[in-house]
Parts: C-alpha cells; structure tokens; sequence
C-alpha cells in the first residue's frame, strides 16, 4: 500500500497505540526513494534500508510486504502482502490501467486488510487475526547459510554497482537471485542498479509471466472482510 493510505490510518489508530513504519528498501538510497517519501509528508517513521537489512531479517521478498508486531516486540503475523493481491498480472502493460473487475478485487483486498488491521488494534492479542506464537512460527522462514549467502552476494553486488563496475556487480547480484529466486526484491533491486528506471520494464513482466498461472510472490493472507 502506498503511504497515504497508512498515513490516513495511523492519523486514525495513532491514538489508540498503532504507529506503522515504512521501510523503502531501495538500493539507491536517498536518492531514489526520499522524494516519494517527501510528497507523501507521513507522520510516522519512514526509513531507507539501501540494503535490504529489515528485508534479511524478517524474510521479506517484495513490496508492499508487514509484519504486525506489538507492543511487546513479538511478531503477530510474519510478513506476507500488505492488502495486496495478484490483481496487477491483469494490468495493461501499455497504459498500465486496471480492468474494473480486477481493481475491484484489489480495493477488496485492501479494505479486508485495514479492518484485520482495525480489529487488531482494538481487541489486540483476542483478535482473531492476532496468530499465536506457534503459528507466526511455522510460517516463518528459516534463516539458513544459503539465504545468508544470498544476502551476502547481493550486497557485493549492490556495492560493485555503487562503484561503477557494474559487470562485476552484476554477477554477485545474477548469483544472489539464482539462490534466492523468490526475492522479488533481489530481482527489482538488480534491475534497478542495472537499468536505473527499468524495474518495471520488460524484465520484470517476463518474470512475473514465468510464475506461471495462479502463482505469486508470496501467500496471499486469507483475511476475509471484518466490521470493527
């Protein structure tokens, strides 16, 4: 979701305890994501994490991805798309609009997520979209020596990149996404370093093509609309 719309809520939840904190994760720093962040005028913290740290930490593959945590620092759900779905694979690559039906959808999923959202800032750990502990568990991803060398090589790559020998970095970069190939983030980042303003040039839509029907880039939650 973009920022106004968590602007708009946390002017709504603010008071009640709820603070969101947006995290642009953009290789290219400041540069790139500030202006974004400065037309928006958010109230809440927004950080630019150039390279990817929160995204290793969490286990985060693209954007928009959250994590609800409360107040005690406990995760109450992992990370999974933010009100999101798979709605965008029916966008008209030309002028980039949406049909009716599949805008549709997608304002149905925002909506279901603002209320889970909603409904968990108010009832808390009773809210039914509150996970227990083993649950946000086992749907964490395990932290193995394969992802942190993925990380490691995209980091190489990003800094080979930043310097100016771009072929260098581009195959630290090719190696980190052939080990981490659901990394949506790896793939736009490199892209991105590559290509500057290409991320979501033809590159990206092979990629998202070659998912293959009904598949996306992370479990869609299954948040159905709630009433607060």
């Amino acid at each position: 979701m973009d920022l106004p719309v968590w602007q708009g809520l946390f002017e709504e939840l603010g008071s009640k305890g709820f603070t969101p904190i947006a995290v642009a994760f953009d290789s290219r720093g400041a540069e790139a994501a500030r202006p974004w962040i400065e037309a928006a005028k958010p109230t809440y913290p927004s950080l630019i994490d150039e390279h990817h740290v929160v995204a290793e930490l969490y286990g985060m593959v693209n954007v928009p991805i959250a994590v609800w945590i409360n107040e005690d620092g406990r995760i109450v759900r992992p990370p999974e798309p933010a009100g999101t779905s798979d709605a965008f694979r029916e966008m008209n690559r030309t002028d980039f609009s949406l049909a009716p039906e599949a805008r549709n959808r997608l304002a149905g999923a925002r909506r279901a997520y603002l209320d889970a959202l909603r409904d968990w800032v108010a009832n808390g750990e009773k809210s039914r979209f509150a996970l227990p502990e083993v649950e946000v568990l086992r749907r964490l991803e395990p932290y193995t020596d394969t992802l942190a060398l993925a990380h490691t090589y995209f980091r190489l790559g990003e800094h080979l990149c930043r310097a100016g020998r771009m072929e260098a970095g581009q195959r630290y970069l090719d190696e980190a996404k052939r080990l981490r190939p659901e990394s949506w983030a790896f793939k736009r980042q490199a892209w991105n370093l590559e290509h500057e303003q290409k991320a979501g040039g033809p590159e990206f839509w092979a990629a998202v093509d070659a998912l293959g029907a009904g598949k996306y880039y992370a479990e869609v939650p299954d948040i159905p609309p709630v009433s607060v």
